[in-house]
This record gives C-alpha cells, sequence and structure tokens, in this order.
C-alpha cells in the first residue's frame, strides 16, 4: 500500500474515532449548559479548566507527541522492537514522576496560577475562590493524560490509531455522567464536572495499556535515565512546547482578556471554540496525527522525496477537508447553538452571542489546520528553532490584535485575533519550509485548494439559503430546527462532493474511494 493510502486510511480511521468523541462532547456542552447555562458558575468552570487543558495541549499532545514519536519511530524502524520497548519503558518511567512533580506543585500554586491567568476575577471574590477549587480538583488530570499522549505516540507508531483516537469518548461520558448524577450532592453544583474530568482521565489512561500489551509494548518501570533518546526527547519538547502550542497559548491569552470582558464571556469563547473544534478535531488533526509517524519514518530513512510528497498530500488533504468547513461553520454558527443548546439557562441571546465568537473563530480554520499539519514536519527533520520563531511571532501577533479589537468587538475580536494570528503563523511556516526542504509541490497545493474554493462557493450559497428558511430565535421546535440544519448539512456536503469530483479533485477520489470499501466491507 503506497504512504498516501496509508496516511488517507490512518486519518480516516482517527477521523472516525474522533467523530464519535466530539459527538459525545457535543452531547456533553449541551447537558451542561441546559445545567449551568453560560455566566458565573460556567466561568469559573471553564477557566479552572482552561489550565489544566492547556498544559495537556503544550505538553501531552504537543511537545510530547511532536517530540517523541520521530524519535521513536527512527528508533523502532533502525533499532529494532526490542530497544523500542526499552525507550517507551523509559520514557513511561520518566514521565510518570515528571508529572507527579508537577501536578502536586499546580495544586498547592492553584490560588497563585488562577490570580496570574485570570486577573479579571479578582473583583469577585466568591467566583475567584470557586475558580480555584475547581482548578485544584481538575489539575490531577494533566498527569493522566500525559500518559495517554505517550501512550497514543507508541500505538501511532505501530500504526494502531483508534483506541487513542476514542478513549476520549470516556472523558466525555464520564462528565456527562457526573453533571447528571451528581450535581443535587454539592453545595456548588459544578463541582460534579470537575470530578467527572478526573474519573475521565483515569479511564483514558487505564484504556490504552492492554493494547499496548497487546502490540508488544508491556509497561514495566525502567528507571535507565541516561537512555541517549530520552536526553534527545527532552531537547525537543522544550521548543515544542511553544512551536506546536502557540495556537491553544492564544486561545488561553483569550480566555485571560475575556475575564475582564462582561460576564459570560469565557463561557461564549469556550462554547464556540468546542465547536470549532469539531471539524478540526474529526478531520485536521486526523491528518497530523497520521502524517507525522510516515515523515518521521521517511526522515529517518533519509527518503527526502518520500516525505514531501507525503507533506504534500497532507496539505492538500487538510485543504480539502476545511475550506468547506470553514464555510460551513459561518452559516451555520447561530442556528447549531440555537439546536443544540437554547433551553434552560440558555437563551437566544447567549446563542448569538456564542455565534459570533464561532463566526470569528472560523474564518481561521484552515490556517489552524495547515499550522497542526507543518509543524510536525520541521520536528521530523529535527528543526526544533524554526516553529518557535514563527509561534513568538504568532503569539505578538494574537496579543497585539486581541488588545485593538476586545474594545470595539468584546469577545468576537478575541476570536478573530486568534484566526489571523493563525494566518500569520502558517505564512511564516510555509516560507521558512520552502527554504528548508525545496519546492515540495506548491502548484498542486494551489491548484487543489482553487478547487476547493470553487466547489465551496455553490455549497455555501446553498446551506446559507436553507438555514435562512425558518426562525432560529425560537426556544421551541426541536426537530423543525434538526431537520433544516441537517438538510443543509447533507445538501451542503453533496454538493461540494459531486463539484469536487467532477474538477476531477485527487482527495475527493481517494475520500469516496475509502467509504466505497468501507461500506462494501460492513455490507460482506
Amino acid at each position: 500500500m503506497s504512504e498516501k493510502k496509508n496516511i488517507a486510511r490512518a486519518a480516516g480511521v482517527i477521523g472516525a474515532a474522533t467523530m464519535l468523541s466530539r459527538i459525545m462532547g457535543m452531547v456533553r456542552d449541551m447537558v451542561v449548559s441546559r445545567l449551568f447555562g453560560a455566566g458565573f458558575y460556567t466561568d469559573a468552570f471553564f477557566a479552572a479548566f482552561q489550565i489544566p487543558n492547556m498544559l495537556r495541549r503544550f505538553f501531552a499532545e504537543g511537545a510530547l507527541t511532536s517530540a517523541f514519536v520521530p524519535t521513536f519511530s527512527e528508533w523502532y524502524t533502525n533499532k529494532g522492537e526490542e530497544e523500542a520497548r526499552a525507550l517507551a519503558n523509559v520514557c513511561f518511567t520518566v514521565l510518570t514522576m515528571v508529572m507527579a512533580v508537577l501536578t502536586a506543585v499546580g495544586i498547592v500554586f492553584a490560588p497563585q496560577i488562577v490570580h496570574a491567568m485570570f486577573p479579571g476575577f479578582a473583583s469577585n471574590p466568591e467566583k475567584l475562590r470557586i475558580t480555584i477549587l475547581l482548578n485544584r480538583l481538575m489539575f490531577p488530570y494533566i498527569f493522566f493524560v500525559s500518559l495517554v499522549a505517550l501512550c497514543m505516540g507508541i500505538l501511532n507508531t505501530v500504526r494502531h490509531f483508534f483506541t487513542p483516537a476514542i478513549s476520549t469518548v470516556f472523558l466525555n461520558i464520564s462528565m456527562i455522567t457526573a453533571a447528571l448524577v451528581l450535581h443535587t450532592r454539592f453545595d456548588v453544583p459544578i463541582v460534579s464536572l470537575a470530578v467527572g474530568v478526573l474519573i475521565g482521565g483515569v479511564v483514558q489512561l487505564l484504556l490504552q495499556l492492554p493494547v499496548l500489551y497487546r502490540k508488544g509494548f508491556p509497561i514495566r518501570p525502567n528507571f535507565n535515565y541516561r537512555h541517549p533518546a530520552v536526553k534527545r526527547i527532552a531537547l525537543l519538547m522544550g521548543p515544542s512546547v511553544f512551536g506546536v502550542g502557540v495556537y491553544y497559548l492564544n486561545i488561553a491569552v483569550g480566555a485571560i482578556i475575556a475575564s475582564m470582558l462582561p460576564e459570560g464571556s469565557v463561557s461564549y469563547l469556550y462554547y464556540a471554540q468546542r465547536l470549532f473544534e469539531f471539524p478540526q478535531g474529526i478531520f485536521t488533526v486526523s491528518v497530523a496525527q497520521a502524517v507525522l509517524p510516515s515523515m518521521s519514518r521517511q526522515a529517518a530513512a533519509g527518503d527526502m522525496d518520500a516525505l514531501k510528497e507525503s507533506l504534500n498530500y497532507g496539505v492538500r488533504l487538510t485543504l480539502f477537508i476545511t475550506i468547506p468547513a470553514m464555510a460551513g461553520l459561518m452559516f451555520c454558527a447561530t442556528p447549531v447553538f440555537s439546536l443544540l443548546f437554547m433551553g434552560g439557562a440558555f437563551d437566544y441571546q447567549k446563542a448569538l452571542n456564542c455565534g459570533v465568537a464561532l463566526l470569528y473563530y472560523s474564518l481561521g480554520l484552515s490556517f489552524v489546520a495547515l499550522v497542526r499539519v507543518l509543524v510536525p514536519a520541521f520536528y521530523a527533520l529535527k528543526d526544533t528553532r524554526t516553529p518557535v520563531i514563527t509561534a513568538l511571532a504568532a503569539f505578538v501577533l494574537n496579543l497585539l490584535f486581541s488588545l485593538a479589537l476586545m474594545g470595539p468587538m468584546k469577545h468576537g475580536g478575541l476570536a478573530l485575533a486568534s484566526s489571523l494570528s493563525a494566518l500569520g503563523n502558517m505564512l511564516l511556516l510555509l516560507w521558512f519550509l520552502r527554504r528548508k526542504v525545496g519546492h515540495f509541490g506548491g502548484r498542486a497545493i494551489i491548484l487543489s485548494a482553487v478547487k476547493g474554493i470553487a466547489a465551496t462557493v455553490p455549497m455555501a450559497l446553498a446551506v446559507r439559503w436553507i438555514v435562512g428558511l425558518i426562525d432560529w430565535s425560537h426556544t421551541g421546535g426541536r426537530l423543525l430546527k434538526a431537520g433544516v440544519l441537517g438538510g443543509a448539512v447533507v445538501t451542503g456536503i453533496g454538493i461540494f462532493l459531486a463539484i469536487a469530483h467532477l474538477l476531477a479533485c485527487e482527495e475527493a477520489r481517494d475520500v469516496l474511494g475509502l467509504a466505497r470499501k468501507k461500506l462494501l466491507r460492513t455490507a460482506a
């Protein structure tokens, strides 16, 4: 099987598992919005969860994965399974000890961390107190999820993608269950969500260990701290924290600034970000996770032509997915919140406010997605310096745009600032990567993007017309809303794929071919 097909198939497996996870995440957010609304308590919870979640994105899914996978792939390819198994155990042991210390520090210094990150809460002592309490309860989540990320890196390298991708389903199930069952048992009902986060982290880790055992990587303590690969991973991780995690750092900066805006702003950005991450998590992260092991193996073997081909295909596949998704999110922003969240403590004005944030986040979907694909290419080539430079520039851009736009546009300006900084980051990465590896099919990428836009325009017009058929401000009529929105989505996807097929998009053929094979296999 060609590497292109390996990447497409892996992305499909990850995407399918992640889709289920995102659907459960949507159910979770619906439960949260109905029980707790968007205001005092949700601001406190989302702010408290932001801290361990940000660390997860920086260290676990960001720096750790980007540093560990290329090194582990090289070890696995060149030194064999026995050496790779020893490296996996050393890394698991070291990471367990490091994260235990970090978790203890986070719990002890939670007041100082919350004060520093959310200065706007200082004017409301009760909100500040609840945020600190929730943060202390949830901080151990980073311990478990970091170990999950290490397991994910091992399993992805040996071409097993499903279990790591599906594990977040159990986090969402845990949070939903805890919220529904326990919210009446606490003086502060939203504490039940924090309990659900902690239980979910434990379950996620326990899910990985049996699969690792079956794949020939049983986890055993190994205290060989002088293992040569450990130092290399540590050196790669430092710059990777900033290089991979700058987008999430920008989201965190947005939350910090939002704490100074009117009450509910933190929640509006959180709910919008969750919906924004739906297509990103299902498709773009899937492509990034699928292409990184391939590029790492090719870099380890010194096959630069194959690496550039994989990179080119990853970029084209990402654009093919995100261009129509961006348009769909923009036109369906408020209708989605009206359908999924309106009711209980969540009214139409909150849906409008969340829709504004989602609209501006959506503008940056393709840029954010391409950053997720381009940065691992540098790490596969053992270049950690360049992503740090571009990430620093993006961080400065985000801060400047946020400060400039927060006054006239409130929370919408913070979402737009995030998209603009992602654009700057993407352009810089493309420029540096071309200088580093030479041409990697820029004309094919531009042609693919033009075809994607050509197929998206009629799709977007159809979606806009369909969602305009009803009034989304009414609380009831959920079946009607679901029918209209579902019809818009199905029609939009059909129009886009049909036109993309007529335009002879290679990515459309691959996606449809994989779907056809999967349907035939299911039928058989």
